[in-house]
């Protein structure tokens, strides 16, 4: 690049850098995050409407809910939708579900009464009017729209009507229309849960003892578009009542989120230094620009978060502490490219450049990979599996601008002044030890590939006998029930099954988690799950109750329909893409890696006696991206390798010695975060922490087991 241009590419990156730092700077100093239920406590709530439901009738049930919700007091109340017939409803702070349960759950009845003058009814326009027998039911409404006001500004509701109803309306307008204008008893009350929702006047023209003819009508007041399209929905809800199904409930104490929020923190901090000392020793001075650049990538990253208005919750926490790990990745692909790239130009400034040209087909294709995962993720669209995919994949892509924007201004303008004449002390100045080891040995993987194929089908017998000999035991979330937490100095298991046995809940399956204990038992409602807690209580001599969460078998059904969906979405995903990128063969090879990968994780939790829930399945795909992200710089490097020509055993051994460096280093900034999070985090991260080293080891060893001989074989076959 002609040096201008250089300069002014330089000059680009500067300014994008500072310009998103700054923001990012000002974000985190003014947003407040939205933390979830896991994190701040309180109840979420999942109904469901019949599957013959409508998504509008749904939304008209939304609608009745949210003004339910109002009544129990609860501030910052959240609703919202999920897929046709699923409304989520949160109630932060509120930790006895039952009265919520019984709230939410009730039929909502629209009635119109007539208004018989001055009372304490309170109207949306700030009067207050008394009320009349009920004369008309929502049953009688057929549809209510908004629609612009024809006669002057504003917008009106129209209402049509069935039934017996349209006699029902001409009665009572009738009689209203006796009544002078202005006065109250010529007013016609829309009443929603007993509280009044509109109470329009009879127009003037209407006389008295006539009434108003016809099977619709319409309710003027100036309304706005907005408050006419909530009219008209809040009447149609009335209209056509949807029955709600209650099929997850989660209660989780504020205590629980306090100890996540600095397991968390605590994890990465930790997690995020022995990264940085690390990449310090393996690159010295480049190695001390990458922590800078990853310093700036968790603000950025984190600061995404904050912007879009992410609710962080207990997986979204863990994902955002792994995506610090991962992020190193990037870096370090540059650092072996100009290390490479100085071996033969032994210019500093030129190696780090033509460093980042020629790692960027490798850390896009990786990065792509894992954003495939991630919006799986997402796509699963249940709490935990939705967050964990949203952080993942801001995650990712701030490691993007952290690596190719950040690192490389810093390297510029900071380091390769002070560096130029000085190259040993970036740390960019020799390919290291093992590789060279490795490059001068002469040493071929692949002479007989099915030998490592033998090795890696042993690996999968034994997967595959776990889960035949002990099988997966799978979470409520997969085969509905109620699992709850308890926090508690001491607990004898064999106790707690007793005292529950004898409370006449035989079938509760009781664990140890963490400096507590869980319980899991089969559907029951919150009565009965009171009467857990009570012998809970009984049989440690004083337990807290952390967490409550109900979920239904048919919830169950979706996520394991969902699961094997997503998974075989992934694998089409992963293989057109890479076929695209690189060669079928190679694609194949990576898929067929993969799928080792999910097999040897589902069967190791088998053996482990693990549970299998939301968050393991979030760590399940997770690995699946891991695995390909992995087999995708070896085979980027098999691409550019075959160019010069030679066996193919060979060049796929020589992909593999080479990207080696890469694999081990990035493979250990992952490991301490996830050591970290092992360590210092409760149940559920601890568990989730397992299946990602499991998934980080496997999915290392399935590029050199599995992929590669596959893609060897495949070749030799053509």
């Amino acid at each position: 690049m002609p040096r201008p241009s250089a300069r002014r590419a330089l000059l680009v990156r500067g300014l994008l850098s500072l310009g998103v730092l700054a923001a990012s700077t000002f974000t985190l100093l003014t947003v407040q995050p939205r933390l979830g239920l896991d994190l701040r406590g309180g109840t979420q709530v999942v109904l469901e409407t019949p599957p013959e439901a409508t998504a509008d009738a749904t939304d008209r049930a939304m609608e009745v809910l949210r003004r339910r919700v109002d009544e129990l007091g609860v501030t910052e109340p959240v609703l919202a939708r999920s897929g046709s017939h699923r409304i989520v409803v949160e109630l932060p702070g509120l930790q006895d579900p039952t009265e919520a349960i019984e709230v939410l759950g009730r039929t909502a009845q629209l009635q119109v009464r007539p208004v018989t003058g001055p009372g304490d009814v309170p109207t949306p326009d700030g009067d207050t009017v008394g009320l009349g027998e009920v004369v008309l039911t929502g049953e009688g409404i057929a549809d209510a729209r908004a629609t612009p006001n024809a006669q002057g500004v504003g917008y009106v509701v129209g209402v049509d009507f069935r039934g017996d109803a349209p006699s029902a309306w001409q009665r009572v307008t009738a009689e209203a229309a006796c009544s002078p204008p202005g006065d109250p008893g010529r007013r016609v009350a829309f009443v929603l849960d007993d509280e009044v929702v509109s109470a329009p006047q009879v127009d003037g023209t209407v006389a008295c003892g006539t009434g108003m003819i016809g099977g619709s009508t319409q309710i003027t007041g100036r309304f706005a578009q907005a408050e006419a399209d909530e009219l008209a929905l809040v009447i149609r809800s009335g209209a056509l009542p949807v029955p709600v199904e209650v099929v997850e409930q989660r209660t989780v104490g504020p205590t629980l989120g306090a100890e996540a929020i600095e397991a968390s923190a605590r994890a990465a901090v930790i997690g995020v230094a022995l990264t940085g000392l690390f990449l310090v020793f393996a690159y010295r001075l480049a190695g001390l620009v990458a922590v800078l650049a990853l310093v700036g990538y968790a603000a950025v990253a984190y600061a995404a978060l904050l912007a879009i208005g992410a609710t962080l919750t207990l997986p979204g926490l863990a994902g955002f502490v792994l995506a610090i790990g991962m992020a190193v990745d990037a870096n370090v692909l540059v650092f072996e490219r100009s290390r490479e790239e100085y071996a033969r130009r032994r210019r500093l400034p030129r190696s780090v450049d033509q460093g980042f040209r020629g790692a960027l087909s490798a850390v896009a294709d990786s990065n792509i990979t894992t954003l495939l995962a991630a919006g799986l993720l997402f796509w699963l669209a249940t709490g935990p599996v939705k967050g964990f995919g949203v952080t993942l994949s801001v995650g990712v892509l701030a490691s993007l601008f952290s690596a190719l924007v950040l690192t490389r201004a810093l390297l510029h303008l900071v380091v390769m002044p002070l560096l130029e004449k000085k190259p040993g002390w970036s740390g960019l100045h020799t390919l290291g030890r093992v590789r060279t080891w490795l490059t001068t040995r002469g040493i071929r993987l692949y002479r007989r590939p099915r030998r490592w194929l033998l090795a890696a089908g042993a690996v999968l017998l034994v997967a595959v006998a776990g889960l035949l000999a002990r099988g997966l035991e799978l979470g409520v979330e997969f085969t509905g029930g109620r699992a709850m937490e308890f926090a508690t100095a001491s607990a004898d298991v064999g106790r707690v099954r007793a005292e529950l046995a004898t409370a006449g809940f035989g079938d509760a399956v009781v664990v140890t988690s963490g400096d507590g204990l869980s319980v899991r038992t089969g559907p029951i409602d919150s009565a009965a799950a009171v009467r857990v807690g009570e012998a809970v209580d009984r049989a440690t001599g004083g337990a807290e109750q952390l967490s409550n969460e109900l979920i239904g078998p048919s919830l169950g059904d979706e996520l394991r329909r969902n699961a094997l969906i997503a998974l075989a979405v992934a694998v089409a995903a992963q293989l057109a893409y890479l076929a695209y990128r690189f060669d079928w063969r190679l694609g194949l090879a990576t898929v067929v890696a993969l799928v080792t990968d999910v097999v040897v994780l589902v069967g190791a939790f088998a053996w482990l006696g693990k549970t299998a829930d939301a968050v393991f399945l979030a760590a399940l795909l997770t690995v699946i991206g891991y695995s390909v992200n992995d087999s995708v710089v070896v085979f980027d490097r098999v691409r550019e390798l075959r160019r010069a020509g030679g066996p193919f055993p060979d060049v796929m051994s020589s992909a593999v010695l080479q990207t080696l460096p890469r694999t081990v280093n990035t493979g250990i900034g992952v490991l301490f975060v996830l050591a970290a999070l092992l360590v210092l985090g409760d149940g559920s991260l601890a568990d989730f922490a397992t299946a990602l080293l499991i998934g980080l080891v496997a999915g290392t060893a399935s590029t050199v087991l599995t992929a590669a001989p596959v893609a060897i074989v495949l070749e030799e076959r053509r």
